[in-house]
């Protein structure tokens, strides 16, 4: 299933718990689209997703908006 997290309204460390939150409420095997602002959010976000063993990567760019798919 996929679901989806909007967090460019948000600023660090935000960010990070809103995804690790909504992360912790989905099943394994699901993806979560997260829509976040370039720069330190999505730089952020990426890396500990990926140093908590989960599958990311950016999906898309949007201009300023990237759309990371985390697979959980």
């Amino acid at each position: 299933m996929l679901h989806f997290l909007d967090v460019t309204k948000e600023r660090c460390p935000m960010t990070i718990v809103r995804a690790m939150l909504k992360l912790s409420q989905i099943e394994d095997g699901d993806l979560l689209d997260v829509l976040l602002m370039e720069g330190e959010p999505c730089d952020s976000v990426l890396r500990l997703v990926q140093q908590k063993g989960y599958l990311a990567e950016v999906l898309r760019q949007e201009g300023e908006l990237y759309h990371v798919i985390i697979r959980k």
